[in-house]
């Protein structure tokens, strides 16, 4: 029993000998120092070189460049705590405020606040250049946590997870609106849970990224945040040389941003009603030979967004593959002509994708000539709901190149009169688009269009308003369509069909 008593106290001496708190004031940091990375790096490594602990911010503003996060070293900022970063760009040692690289089992937490300084007219580079550095970056860390803090107007995306293995981020404010590429997070990580945050940003709101081949984005689950963009609230790619598998998103409000410092929208699109927009609520992206494979996404609000869902397999650097998609119980608000899209590319099809329970208020008011536009293929094009145009020719869902798609419990409204057909599906196969409901066309347009498409199953249509048209038909490729089980009572005609289509292959007329 001595012997036990002994073993227990030699190990708790041990443990406060080799976790051992620290505050960044012992080390001679100071709100007046101009620069006390130095300061919070000797707090860091002390506490390190103990085995690890916790750094101590107290209420105060402490400027800063970079400082390294270090394995078992976890971050308090107080309540009060400001962590400023410097606006010299040559004082940044690392690409960020704070930098963990190949470490494990350490956090950032607290109340406090870490500003980027973002807006300083030292990181107004412009779009897309210089390295200005990120508030937080986490490259190739394993066992990580972000909790509680506010990270506030980065100079560029303002929190990076690179390569990572096992992070979690969890009720966290992200503002930023001061510079150009200002993303709230960004994951090339695996095994990843992101949840309960608050993310207000000028950029893409939470970006799933694979920038090279060789690393996984794999393993992740996003639920229970609020995201506000002036660009996509929810977006994988643009990045996607390698593969983005077995994702859930789930329990999400989009929103659009506090404020809009650079876009000018209605001046750059037809039909936009205000400048300040999300772009695309949702946005998949495979356009660099990567590969998307067992995504869900469910139970999400969103409103003031140009285009709710935005699905692009391209080949800007290489065809990879788009499959196996789950999107469920969606209700979104639109302010745009640019329309939900589900687009392939000739020879590459997007394959096996489910869409239900989905309740979508469109502004509408397009004319004739809109439901006429041609859509080109843009193949090598850079992704963006805008890619094809200001307009697209269906004011519902415009389809093209896919395999395998079930659309079920769909309604799509406009909130003005709109010429344009609910549904085109172009060169789609194996449809089943089943119990929706959807505002009529103007001007004697169909609900819906078929082109080049077969293998398509198409009921549970019901409507209040009388429907002249309800299909059109064409290409000579189309075939297999079947229409029998719909109210028709509201229905004037059925279908119609060029000559290159044969009436057999058009049943329940």
């Amino acid at each position: 029993m001595k012997d036990t008593v002994f073993i227990f106290l030699l190990s708790f001496l041990c443990a406060a000998v080799y976790a051992e708190d620290k505050s960044i004031l012992d080390f001679r940091a100071s709100t007046e120092s101009v620069n006390n990375a130095v300061a919070i790096q000797n707090a860091i490594d002390a506490c390190a070189s103990t085995g690890g602990g916790i750094v101590h911010f107290p209420s105060g503003v402490f400027l800063t460049s970079t400082v390294f996060l270090k394995t078992n070293v976890h971050l308090n900022l107080h309540a009060g705590a400001v962590l400023r970063g410097v606006t010299n760009l040559n004082a940044y040692e690392g690409n960020a405020i704070i930098v963990g690289e190949s470490i494990r089992d350490a956090s950032i937490h607290g109340l406090g606040r870490i500003d980027g300084q973002g807006n300083d007219s030292n990181f107004q580079l412009g779009d897309g250049k210089g390295r200005r550095p990120h508030v937080i970056l986490l490259d190739k860390c394993t066992n990580i946590k972000v909790k509680d803090v506010f990270l506030y107007n980065s100079a560029s995306w303002t929190l990076k997870l690179a390569n990572c293995d096992g992070v979690q981020v969890d009720n966290i404010r992200i503002y930023s609106h001061g510079n150009y590429n200002c993303d709230g997070i960004d994951i090339n990580s695996k095994n990843v849970v992101i949840s309960n945050c608050i993310i207000d940003c000028d950029d893409d709101g939470i970006c799933f990224k694979t920038d090279a081949p060789g690393f996984a984005v794999e393993h992740v689950t996003v639920t229970n945040c609020i995201v506000a963009s002036n660009c996509n609230g929810i977006k994988f790619g643009t990045g996607s040389f390698d593969k983005f598998k077995n994702i859930s998103i789930s329990n999400c409000v989009i929103r659009k941003a506090s404020e809009n410092n650079m876009r000018n929208w209605k001046k750059l699109l037809r039909g936009v009603t205000s400048d300040t927009t999300v772009i695309s609520g949702i946005a998949l992206e495979v356009v660099d030979g990567g590969i998307m494979d067992q995504v869900t996404i469910t139970n999400i609000s969103m409103q003031d967004i140009q285009t709710p869902l935005f699905i692009r397999l391209g080949n800007r650097h290489g065809a990879g593959t788009l499959k196996n998609v789950v999107i469920s119980n969606i209700i979104a608000s639109n302010e745009s002509l640019i329309t939900s899209s589900i687009t392939g590319i000739p020879g590459h099809y997007i394959e096996n994708v489910t869409i239900r329970d989905i309740l979508f208020s469109y502004v509408g008011g397009a004319e004739k000539k809109d439901a006429a536009v041609i859509v080109l293929e843009k193949e090598k094009e850079y992704p963006e709901n805008r890619m094809f145009g200001s307009v697209l020719p269906a004011y519902g869902f415009y389809v093209r190149h896919v395999k395998n798609l079930t659309m079920e419990n769909i309604q799509c409204r406009v909130r003005n009169i709109d010429s344009r057909p609910a549904f085109i599906f172009d060169d789609v196969h194996n449809i089943w688009l089943n119990d929706f409901q959807v505002s009529v066309p103007a001007e004697g347009s169909p609900i819906i269009k078929l082109i080049e498409s077969s293998d398509v199953s198409i009921t549970g249509f019901r409507s209040t308003e009388s429907v002249p048209l309800f299909l059109s038909v064409e290409g000579k490729n189309t075939a297999n369509i079947n229409i029998g089980s719909n109210n028709s009572d509201k229905i004037q005609q059925k279908v119609f069909y060029d000559k290159q289509i044969k009436k057999s292959e058009i049943k329940g007329l």
